[in-house]
């Protein structure tokens, strides 16, 4: 065979990629929606994850938010709960719970889409990625949301509960909320701990799509046609949310306190962290793990039963 052949024949033209070509040739029909069905179907995930788990990233927030001596509201999570149920009633719990829905689409369209995006690019011939891929796949998909939804999202929900703390409620809503938040302190105010979000969310998904990926491919055996069952993957996507919670929980405390009413005693992210260890010691950094890990275990699984579900039909119905 001709050497120059072969050569061209392990070429991938990506000008041959469906997305990229040119709108007269012929297409698989219902094709130009599928990104549309992608942000619609994450915006239903992500609203049905909120509404299920919000309670414990509140409990989580909370805690998180404490400290030692006369500040020091809450004795742990069932003290939390108790509290702000006869102070708010049971919806007390859920504040804050709007903002998170209104950031579920382009959350998880954004997830999703960056890390298709780069594993697009940095795939095996047969399609799967090299371990280090589906880590730097992960990462660049977590800082994409941070940078572009998590931050404005997460800031605006941290103030929200940490409003409701004072024990004095200045937001009458989330519009009023937003808009005074913005008033007050400008753009700025909802891009607070920026650099503590990029480290958060790049950590988690660099950790979850790492473990993800790896329990999956474990699972097929080098048969990449094989099904997996659904239950588990929620068993793999709980794991994985485990696994990141461990890691990256110190970034998500450090997070929690940058984005709160009390942020500016803070010079930084790495002062906030110097000032947790030196005034509360190394446990602090682990404030609300338990919360975190019944919040996070059950978001991933569900939103990957449900991620892998679309994908799946949408192979069916290109």
């Amino acid at each position: 065979m001709d050497p120059f052949h072969v050569r061209t024949k392990k070429f991938r033209d990506p000008f041959s990629r469906p997305w990229l070509r040119d709108t007269g040739a012929a297409a698989p029909s219902g094709s130009g929606n599928v990104g549309l069905k992608g942000v619609l179907a994450g915006g239903i995930t992500g609203a049905m994850e909120a509404c299920t788990t919000y309670p414990t990233e509140y409990v989580k927030t909370q805690l998180q938010l404490d400290e030692k001596g006369d500040k020091k509201k809450y004795d742990g999570i069932i003290d939390c709960v108790k509290k702000t149920i006869k102070n708010h009633g049971f919806i007390g719990l859920y504040r804050g719970l709007s903002i998170l829905i209104y950031g579920s689409v382009p959350k998880y369209a954004i997830r999703f889409g960056a890390f298709e995006t780069f594993k697009n690019y940095m795939k095996k011939d047969d399609g799967t990625l090299t371990p280090g891929g589906r880590m730097l796949c992960g990462l660049g998909a977590g800082i994409c949301e941070a940078i572009f939804a998590v931050t404005p999202m997460e800031t605006i929900k941290v103030k929200f509960i940490n409003d409701q703390r004072s024990g004095k409620s200045r937001y009458k809503s989330l519009f009023h909320g937003v808009g005074l938040i913005i008033k007050e302190e400008g753009l700025r105010g909802v891009y607070k701990g920026v650099t503590a979000t990029i480290l958060k969310q790049g950590s988690n998904q660099a950790t979850r799509f790492f473990v993800m990926e790896t329990l999956k491919d474990y699972y097929k055996g080098g048969d990449h046609d094989k099904k997996i069952p659904k239950l588990l993957t929620g068993l793999f996507g709980a794991f994985a949310g485990a696994c990141s919670v461990y890691v990256n929980n110190p970034v998500d405390v450090v997070k929690t306190r940058m984005q709160g009413l009390e942020s500016d005693r803070y010079k930084n992210t790495l002062d906030c962290a110097l000032q947790i260890l030196r005034n509360e010691g190394p446990r602090a950094f682990y404030k609300g793990t338990i919360p975190r890990l019944g919040k996070v275990c059950l978001d991933v699984a569900i939103t990957f039963m449900i991620y892998d579900s679309i994908m799946e039909f949408f192979k069916k119905n290109p």
